[in-house]
């Protein structure tokens, strides 16, 4: 677990005992995507639940939205796990203009703590994840495990990178990269999930 602001799971084989909580939560059908989509897009929170319909091309395996922290557009390449999600909801709340509509209105995006709400259930203590720790979960072991670009990371975490001559990255930047680092990053959560052995360290990802 990270120690800080927002707990975090960055171990690889605590990982694998989350992510299998996770998929067996029984609740509403989309708490449960929000909960299997989290680690594989690590969004910050509220972005993912008020996530638009409108704003996914599930066939080309994009999400275009806006950072709320720095309200820049930023583009998260989909794996075909999580296209595989958002398909399995699409038939409930696809008609309406939210992913993840509250539970009380389709008009408006699910609770701020739904997420939590779930965690807590699940038996996962406040102190163990947070909405947030998924973020950290991401960054952790797509650089320490997997050995991926620190640049593409931050990139894909829609941080404030910058080039060497420092200007400010544009959201296309690393996008073919960062693509396959996403479906690297789903496979490898699934073969967590599974139980397969971890791997400690694979050295950095060239460009």
């Amino acid at each position: 677990m990270t120690k800080g602001h927002f707990a975090a799971v960055t171990e690889p084989g605590k990982v694998g005992d989350l992510l299998r909580a996770l998929d067996g939560y029984n609740g509403t059908l989309p708490v449960c995507c929000a909960l299997r989509l989290a680690p594989l897009v690590f969004v910050r929170p509220g972005e993912l639940r008020k996530a638009k319909w409108a704003d996914f091309d599930l066939n080309a395996g994009e999400w275009r939205c806006l950072v709320t922290k720095t309200q820049t557009p930023h583009i998260v390449p989909l794996s075909t796990q999580a296209v595989s999600i958002l398909r399995e909801l699409h038939p409930l709340t696809g008609r309406g203009e939210f992913v993840f509509p509250s539970a009380r209105t389709a008009d408006r995006p699910m609770s701020d703590n739904a997420i939590l709400a779930a965690l807590r259930r699940l038996g996962i203590g406040k102190d163990e994840m947070s909405g947030h720790g998924f973020r950290a979960m991401a960054r952790t072991i797509l650089d320490e495990v997997l050995g991926y670009r620190p640049e593409w990371i931050e990139q894909q975490l829609a941080h404030a990178v910058r080039d060497p001559l420092g200007r400010a990255y544009n959201r296309t930047a690393h996008l073919e990269g960062r693509r396959a680092m996403m479906q690297s990053w789903a496979d490898y959560l699934d073969r967590l999930k599974n139980g397969a052995d971890v791997v400690q360290f694979r050295g950095r990802v060239a460009a």
